[in-house]
């Protein structure tokens, strides 16, 4: 069930789009660390929220596609992703809520017993929220996507670019 579901196409798509902001972000990191920016893809695309040229911004589309394309999928992985974020959400509040529902114990010992499952929830988290990332939400396989455009709105501060990708199906 769950493989059919990633499978679907509009799944596919999703993941797909997360792969090459993914991979967009490791090429603007590359040639220049200190950019701070915050994606989020759909099935249209990508949106990017962070102060870049437009024109650095697509070479780095172009270029992040053209090596996922290139089987570089290992760009479709990125250390920063939410996905990483909410497994280690997920994994502390779980490992909280078990642990402050026990009872027999003293305060002490479910506090001793809280911090050790929490340390032990982040130790575990990164390597999981990598593997998901990996294999539930993105893939590498980008065959018949194509950049559509890139489009560029400021609202004071805020610097946002759209990336909107296109399948060899939508032509």
């Amino acid at each position: 069930m769950a493989v059919r579901l990633l499978k679907s196409p509009l799944i596919t798509r999703i993941r797909q789009n997360h792969a090459l902001e993914h991979a967009t972000m490791h090429v603007l990191g590359r040639s220049n660390p200190s950019l701070s920016m915050v994606g989020h893809s759909d099935w249209n695309g990508f949106s990017l929220y962070g102060a870049v040229d437009s024109q650095t911004l697509r070479g780095a589309v172009g270029e992040a596609l053209d090596r996922l394309l290139a089987n570089e999928s290992h760009l479709a992985i990125h250390p920063h992703c939410g996905t990483n974020l909410a497994v280690v959400a997920l994994l502390t509040g779980g490992a909280s809520y078990v642990v402050g529902r026990s009872s027999g114990r003293s305060m002490l010992r479910r506090l001793v017993t809280l911090v050790a499952v929490t340390m032990a929830a982040c130790f575990v988290a990164r390597p999981l929220g990598l593997v998901l990332q990996r294999y539930v939400t993105t893939t590498g396989s980008l065959e018949g996507v194509h950049l559509e455009t890139i489009r560029r709105e400021v609202n004071g501060p805020l610097v946002v670019h759209r990336v909107s990708v296109r399948r060899d199906s939508e032509a």
